[in-house]
């Protein structure tokens, strides 16, 4: 198995319902230490470079929106197989179709306010952490 990183969100409704402690309490039973976090309001531009692979599909304009409409809360994840673990925590996008015990079961809103983000490969997983962290941020 192999020691990795990767981001998590934790997007504005759960921020907005004051869940990050019981969704930091998910992600640290199930393996993963938290080694860089921070909440920050994402500005327009950071939403828009961030999800900026997406910028030609339909659903962009509202994702930026929504992801502006309040604070989040933006980690670096460290585990064994850390990218496929915490998409496993996270469950399915769509929360009708979530494993039970997961993060989107239990927390997500609906499809669109599903609670949080996670990295979708280890290379992602690279580019998104710089996005947010410098090395002198992440402290595992």
């Amino acid at each position: 198995m192999a020691l990795e990183r990767t981001l998590s969100i934790i997007k504005p409704d759960a921020t907005r319902r004051n869940l990050t402690g019981k969704i930091n309490a998910k992600i640290e039973e199930n393996g993963l230490r938290i080694i860089a976090q921070r909440r920050i309001q994402l500005t327009e531009c950071q939403a828009k470079a961030f999800y900026a692979v997406h910028a030609e599909r339909p659903f962009y304009g509202e994702l930026v929106e929504f992801m502006i409409s309040g604070p989040v809360v933006v980690q670096v994840l460290e585990g064994e197989n850390a990218v496929a673990k915490y998409r496993e925590v996270m469950g399915a996008t769509n929360p009708a179709n979530a494993d039970e015990g997961t993060i989107r079961k239990e927390f997500a809103e609906s499809i669109e306010a599903n609670s949080v983000h996670g990295s979708d490969s280890a290379e992602n997983a690279a580019n998104e952490v710089k996005f947010f962290f410098s090395d002198c941020d992440i402290v595992g």
